[in-house]
């Protein structure tokens, strides 16, 4: 048990280091870092140009923004911009594209902040303060735009942990004391519901959540069906409150739970642009919404009008008092269409930074459910808590934890998230959901013994499947011992000289072991052979590569598309980080762990989360690349070595 208080005081403390170390890592990124490292970053485009311009639903100016002459290099990189990102224009006295910045001089910042509308592949919408802002833009040569320092986000994180270490007599008092094992959390007594299309543990999950007064946790391990039990536990909820609350930390996640609950038939209104621009998707959000009621176009007429009398009015003319009922009318249609919007919605979805919008600003929920609650900072969690009377969080702990860039901070206990919290202090509050339809067994059975205490069990549908008939569904390549074991067959004159050792880029830990790197190629290409390429192509066959290190995929990608024994099978073979392949899933999962060197030094492999989530990606084949000498120096790498020996042996006998 906590005191409550104590802990989230600290908390605080150690959210303002990282507020202090990521300020810094801004002020540094801008003043010495050149503009090619930004944009491999992956946190800058250039050179660009300011497009059209216009004023949109929100009254907002808005501009968009299009990437251009952009080096084919430059394709695989992925940006970081994504709605509600603040970002700076700059510009050069001299064209950089090709030749570095040598001289801070050169470069010139706009004076103004700006955010993020919308991306779509090369194109941005971005919001401006001001028509001069247009106009400057309009105007200037050799045009960027790179991300801003995000400020907003941690006064909103700040101000909510003021408003929970403050409260005092009242329910968001009660929610922080409960989370920290101060209280019991209550539960409402009613006979449990049946729904035969779950399987027994989502069912128990979906009436727990029904049964909670205060709060519960649904864990949902790799494949067990997590959104499909928090979708069913929302639309129940639903029956007995008239709307709820669901948030997630990133805009991804809140598109996925939103879309799933669209497909459910319940009305949901999105708060914020989603992720990914489609039709589907932007016709829920608040925005599209609020354009197409019938009263906007009078409103957008009013809007009109006020810009054109400012604009037209000669000195000394008096307008304010017209101008002053045309305002008040725009905000009586305003107030009248947002009052519509939210009334049919039965579900809100935004971001938990996001929940701090000020159309949210008077709404309270009965429930509130986080998705993907273990990849959420705790100080982001208790945003949305504010809104809230009850909350319901879903997610893995054993999976990606939260993106923290001060060590310090992590190490001191930042990163230990809400859902943790509530999990050690408040177990009778879990459900694990215990069925996985995504992995054959063998695959699976190692993470379900080492992360979930051997609870976790494969569906009779799923157990056995494979790609190849006889084959092993998992496999550990190691490129020494691979190499050792061809020269021992060889003459001397003869023997092969590979070397797989990791090498080290850049002052950033970039690691890139390319001998590894051409061996998984070749592998690949071998596989496709055995399995046939007509028949990999009609099954429509998905390969997944993963590797921690974002140096090794960006090489690997390069690789794959200037291959042409890959190039029928590029559009079902991604290349990405642990990262980038959180909730998704392929048929072939091949993991490059890129670490070998003589002292057994592994790094962020440490982080057994990570390499959680990059094993349970496959459906049927997992073949996984990494210097055994290196990575047995540690236990969990010791014993899933074992286990792959062991799993092989078995099935050879």
């Amino acid at each position: 048990m906590q005191n409550s208080t104590l802990y989230l005081q600290r908390l605080r403390q150690l959210l303002q280091m990282e507020y202090n170390s990521e300020k810094e890592e801004f002020r540094v990124q801008s003043e010495k870092m050149g503009i090619k490292r930004k944009i491999h970053r992956g946190i800058c485009w250039y050179p660009i140009e300011a497009g059209r311009s216009y004023y949109n639903s929100l009254n907002q100016l808005v501009v968009e923004v299009i990437k251009k002459d952009h080096d084919e290099a430059d394709e695989d990189i992925e940006h970081l911009f994504e709605y509600g990102k603040p970002v700076q224009f700059f510009s050069f006295n001299a064209q950089y594209l090709n030749d570095d910045i040598k001289n801070k001089s050169d470069i010139k910042y706009f004076p103004f902040s700006s955010m993020v509308s919308y991306v779509d592949g090369d194109k941005m919408v971005v919001t401006l303060p001001s028509s001069q802002a247009l106009i400057d833009l309009q105007n200037a040569q050799n045009l960027g735009v790179q991300l801003y320092f995000d400020e907003t986000s941690y006064k909103t994180m700040f101000h909510a942990l003021d408003d929970v270490i403050n409260a005092k007599n009242n329910r968001l008092a009660d929610l922080r004391d409960i989370f920290a094992g101060q209280i019991k959390p209550e539960k409402r007594t009613f006979a449990p519901m049946q729904f035969p299309w779950l399987n027994k543990t989502q069912e128990q999950a979906v009436n727990e959540v029904l049964w909670a007064k205060d709060v519960e946790v649904v864990h949902g391990p790799p494949g067990t069906g997590k959104t499909t039990t928090l979708v069913e536990a929302i639309y129940e909820t639903l029956h007995r409150e008239t709307q709820v609350l669901v948030c997630a930390q990133s805009n991804m996640a809140v598109d996925w739970i939103s879309e799933k609950l669209v497909d459910h038939g319940v009305p949901v209104l999105r708060i914020g642009n989603p992720s990914r621009v489609n039709d589907k998707m932007l016709s829920f959000t608040y925005e599209r919404k609020f354009e197409s009621h019938p009263d906007y176009p009078e409103l957008w007429s009013i809007r009109k009008m006020i810009r054109q009398i400012k604009e037209n009015r000669k000195h000394g003319d008096n307008v304010h008092q017209k101008i002053a009922r045309l305002r008040d009318r725009a905000t009586e249609i305003e107030m009248t269409i947002n009052a519509q919007l939210f009334d049919e919605a039965r579900v809100v979805a935004c971001t938990l930074v996001g929940s701090a919008n000020k159309l949210l600003v008077r709404h309270k929920f009965s429930t509130l459910f986080i998705d993907e609650a273990a990849q959420a900072l705790e100080p982001a969690c208790w945003i949305a808590t504010r809104r809230a009377s009850r909350v319901i969080l879903a997610g893995d702990h054993q999976q990606l934890p939260p993106t923290i860039k001060c060590y310090e901070a992590m190490k001191q206990g930042l990163g230990k998230t809400l859902m943790e919290r509530i999990v050690e202090n408040q177990p009778e509050a879990v459900t694990l959901l215990k069925v996985q339809y995504r992995m054959n067994d063998d695959i699976m059975k190692f993470s379900s013994n080492w992360f979930y205490h051997g609870q976790v069990e494969s569906d009779d549908s799923v157990k056995h499947r494979s790609v190849l008939d006889l084959e092993h569904p998992i496999q550990w390549i190691d490129g020494n011992e691979m190499l050792q074991q061809v020269n021992e067959e060889l003459k001397d004159e003869e023997k092969l000289k590979i070397d797989f050792t990791e090498q080290f880029i850049g002052e950033n830990h970039g690691r890139i072991n390319k001998a590894e790197a051409e061996l998984v190629l070749s592998t690949l290409n071998n596989y496709i052979n055995k399995i046939g390429k007509e028949r990999f192509l009609a099954e429509r066959l998905d390969v997944g590569i993963i590797s921690p290190y974002k140096v090794q995929t960006q090489y690997l990608r390069q690789q794959i598309r200037k291959r042409e024994e890959f190039r029928p099978f590029r559009q079902v073979i991604s290349v990405n980080t642990v990262d980038g392949f959180q909730g998704q899933e392929r048929d072939i999962i091949i993991i490059s762990l890129v670490r070998s060197n003589d002292n057994g030094q592994i790094g962020f492999l440490s982080d057994l989360r990570r390499m959680n989530v990059a094993m349970t990606r496959a459906r049927m084949k997992l073949i996984i690349f990494g210097d055994k000498a290196t990575l047995q120096h540690h236990t969990f790498y010791q014993k899933l070595i074992q286990y792959v020996d062991k799993v092989t042996k078995d099935e050879k006998e």
